[in-house]
């Protein structure tokens, strides 16, 4: 059983209907690690709807959260700004300066995160955190904790091992300047907050507005009560021990409601480079990612992946046997034959995770697939800059049948422009030479010598494709006694001027039989 499906099922024993939820801070530009959560809960949340469960998704944004620092990408006019909640502050205009006439900071970083989402098939229920504050929906929370603090105060010091000062107040009301930071609380008449700031300017906050925010060990677990949530997965770093999930168990219970199961997943890592994180700049944004990546495979990367067990995301090499894994699933999925326990397990997982890659829930998996290798198509959208002569060769390869699908044709457009980022494997780059450099001609033996020179008076009488060209190269080298690997890469220097590639006979039959032709002749005179 899928993990989804098996956490789908447990949710089942335990609640009538779910609402499944992960949040996001919007303190500036997202990236890729971000999507593991969203993309856990949403498939944990559309393996409930495939159950017949009732089940909502929220997307929690904490708009509520305050500036802690002025980043790289800020001018220092933000220093203003620390400690106001990034709701109520400007977004930064492309020099890092504030944009006054724009929309809010929280804003202005959720909406391309959202965009991204529903490229990705993630269409939430999106809640402003600070909004759910100013319409009173915390103000419940908020009076309890206040009154339990010393209760809550324990419960943060026994299991994070943190101290917190006597006078501590789970609540950080804003002060006159707008910033919470400095804010020191002096009593509490409930629904307001009396407080002294930074600037010793007094005043009160009421609770049922937003003027004021929970911390967060102590927001969060509001959250779960205020919207009945039932399902959140946590990053390890919030579900590790001691962490802002286990003091949240408790303190979800102080405030009077039952706190979701604790499930922890493991980060998404830049292959070779580790865990991402915006602050030191190790990221690939979503919407970077989705212009290299089709959503479905980057979905699958996710549905196939046990949530306990980090994931290596790589736009490099290993991107074409993802992708080209995920084109065999969907033409060739696991049959229901005779299995046994564990190949039976392997085989549900398989389809669960092909089910959930998909865009649109319900969605028939060969609907989402392009019918050509991952490499095949590098290789042509290297060679040929027309997508009509693209078009042609598949047909003629038989990997087409008439005009092109959606999915091809969007494959095509992140496959040309992940060849032009710096992402692309520069092992699987194509240039086709002209002829053999002097350089070039020093790399091949006396031996391939005979071999490149025979091959060329045959290659000028056979039927042109893949398999003449392939029957041709393995008799030559046999017949001259020539290791069928030295064979090879002496068709790689003289075609591509390196060692290795995409294959070899598949090159020459898309740049024809008259480019190949010519570049013998020259490189052999």
């Amino acid at each position: 059983m899928h993990w989804a499906d098996h956490t789908a099922q447990r949710l089942s024993e335990k609640y009538d209907s779910q609402v499944i939820a992960s949040g996001i801070t919007p303190s500036g530009e997202f990236h890729i690690g971000h999507l593991r959560e969203i993309l856990t809960a949403e498939m944990i949340h559309r393996a409930c709807l495939d159950a017949g469960e009732k089940s909502e998704y929220i997307f929690i944004v904490d708009s509520m959260d305050p500036l802690r620092r002025v980043y790289d990408f800020l001018s220092d006019d933000y220093e203003k700004y620390i400690g106001c909640p990034l709701a109520n502050i400007p977004s930064p205009n492309p020099d890092g300066t504030p944009n006054y006439d724009g929309e809010s900071y929280a804003i202005h970083f959720l909406n391309p995160f959202l965009d991204a989402l529903k490229q990705i098939g993630v269409n939430p229920v999106v809640v402003m955190n600070h909004e759910t504050y100013d319409n009173g929906l915390f103000a419940e929370k908020i009076d309890i904790a206040i009154k339990r603090r010393k209760e809550i105060r324990n419960v943060i010091e026994e299991i994070s091992s943190r101290e917190l000062p006597e006078e501590w107040y789970p609540y950080n009301p804003i002060g006159s300047d707008g910033s919470m930071d400095g804010v020191v609380i002096t009593s509490y008449e409930k629904p307001f907050v009396y407080w002294i700031d930074r600037d010793g300017v007094s005043g009160k906050s009421d609770i049922r507005k937003a003027e004021g925010k929970m911390p967060w060990r102590v927001d969060w677990a509001a959250k779960w009560g205020v919207h009945g949530i039932t399902c959140e997965p946590a990053g390890k770093d919030h579900g590790a021990a001691g962490g802002s999930f286990d003091t949240g168990i408790p303190i979800c219970r102080i405030l009077g409601s039952e706190p979701p199961g604790k499930m922890v997943y493991e980060w998404i890592q830049l292959k070779g480079s580790g865990p991402m994180s915006s602050s030191t700049g190790n990221t690939i944004g979503p919407i970077e990612a989705l212009s290299l990546v089709p959503p479905e495979i980057l979905r699958y990367v996710i549905a196939r992946t046990k949530i306990k067990k980090h994931i290596d995301f790589d736009t490099g090499p290993s991107l074409f046997e993802t992708a080209d894994e995920y084109e065999r699933l969907v033409s060739n999925p696991p049959k229901d034959d005779e299995l046994n326990k564990k190949k039976k397990v392997a085989r549900d997982t398989a389809l669960g995770a092909l089910r959930l890659s998909q865009v649109k829930r319900g969605e028939d998996a060969i609907l989402s697939t392009a019918g050509v290798s991952f490499r095949h198509l590098a290789m042509l959208a290297q060679i040929k800059s027309s997508d009509k002569d693209i078009w042609n060769s598949l047909n003629r390869s038989q990997h087409l049948d008439g005009e092109p699908n959606e999915v091809l044709i969007n494959r095509l457009t992140r496959m040309r422009y992940w060849i032009n980022s710096k992402h692309f494997p520069e092992n699987a780059r194509i240039k086709i030479q002209d002829s053999l450099t002097e350089e070039n001609k020093k790399k091949i033996s006396n031996e391939q010598s005979k071999f490149l020179k025979l091959l060329f008076t045959r290659l000028e009488e056979i039927e042109w494709n893949d398999i003449e060209i392939n029957e041709n190269i393995r008799s030559v080298s046999s017949e001259i006694e020539l290791n069928r690997r030295d064979a090879y890469i002496a068709l790689y220097i003289l075609i591509l001027g390196s060692e290795n590639g995409p294959r070899i006979a598949s090159i020459m039959n898309e740049i024809g039989k008259e480019r190949t032709i010519e570049i013998f002749s020259k490189s052999l005179q």
